[in-house]
């Protein structure tokens, strides 16, 4: 790739009067070897996977193995569906679309990972409503999954992407950076307001932590995709509207990256702290190795779990 920082990224799209998606489908065609056609066809069928994703967690039973959480999709789906929600009708959607696709990914359903499966619903969620919405085609959106790609290229090579790394900052937050920018440029703005909805994004992420509830990936990781999924929307419709990130988007990467470095390593996915090591959070964790233990049929969930 021509390009390590969102500022590289932004100098080679203004010279050469390109899109962020054109850019990277070109860099991916010569990094792989495969035409532009075949790059967009093989990214066109993980967005149909997307839609499958969505499509299940709304229609079909989600209850985890765990029997923790599921089927939460539904209710935010019903609820919404008068068209009194108050998100209004991009906002009701994502949210209940990325409930949906996390519930899929927590009951053994196919999901792709956008960067990561923990924070798989985060893009789906952003990319459907909007879909929806404007009446953009596959195409577009295939398009978008390009700028999204780019944008987490940077991220993973300067700092983290994965919750045991950095943090759930590094999870969704980067999830949300990559919605949001990508975002930014299906509205038909410029790389420098993806770029700053890239550093808006990540700024109200820093510092969060990935504290899995019995080393699951369901509580709180399934809710987080769907705030995930509004805050994405939310730093497009700032950069959109004018709003810059005072910190550049580059430092606000390297500022996750220091903050992912020094936290303590019970805050990253190791299910030793946070939520995971509060009283209800053990009372689940002994009741599922409980269950275990009994020699249960894993596939059945112990039914004295509290519900999310």
């Amino acid at each position: 790739m021509r390009f390590r920082e969102l500022h590289e990224l932004i100098a080679i799209c203004t010279q050469e009067e390109k899109t962020i998606h054109q850019l990277m489908l070109e860099e991916q065609s010569l990094e792989s070897g495969r035409t532009p056609n075949q790059e967009k066809a093989q990214m066109k069928s993980y967005y149909l996977v997307m839609k499958e994703a969505v499509h299940r967690g709304l229609n079909k039973d989600t209850l985890s193995r765990s029997g923790l959480t599921g089927n939460d999709a539904k209710k935010v789906a019903a609820a919404v569906s008068t068209g009194e929600g108050m998100l209004g009708p991009i906002g009701d959607r994502a949210l209940a679309y990325a409930l949906a696709v996390s519930e899929v990914n927590a009951s053994m359903g196919r999901v792709i990972a956008t960067p990561t499966a923990g924070s798989c619903g985060v893009i789906p969620g952003v990319f459907l409503s909007t879909q929806e919405y404007y009446g953009w085609s596959d195409e577009r959106m295939t398009e978008g999954l390009f700028t999204a790609g780019a944008l987490g290229f940077i991220i993973a090579n300067r700092s983290f992407v994965s919750g045991a790394e950095g943090g759930c900052q590094a999870e969704i937050g980067s999830a949300v950076a990559m919605a949001a920018g990508a975002l930014v440029e299906l509205r038909g703005g410029s790389p420098v307001q993806a770029v700053h909805a890239v550093g808006l994004a990540l700024k109200n992420s820093l510092g969060l932590v990935c504290d899995p509830v019995a080393g699951l990936v369901e509580v709180p990781c399934i809710v987080r995709n769907g705030f995930g999924a509004v805050s994405a929307i939310t730093a497009a419709e700032m950069a959109l509207s004018g709003i810059r990130s005072v910190i550049p988007a580059d430092e606000v990467i390297g500022a996750m990256l220091e903050i992912g470095g020094s936290m303590p390593e019970k805050y990253r996915e190791t299910a030793k702290g946070g939520l995971a090591a509060t009283p209800t959070g053990q009372q689940i964790m002994q009741s599922l190795l409980d269950h275990r233990a009994s020699g249960a049929d894993t596939m059945t969930a112990p039914t004295n779990l509290p519900k999310q």
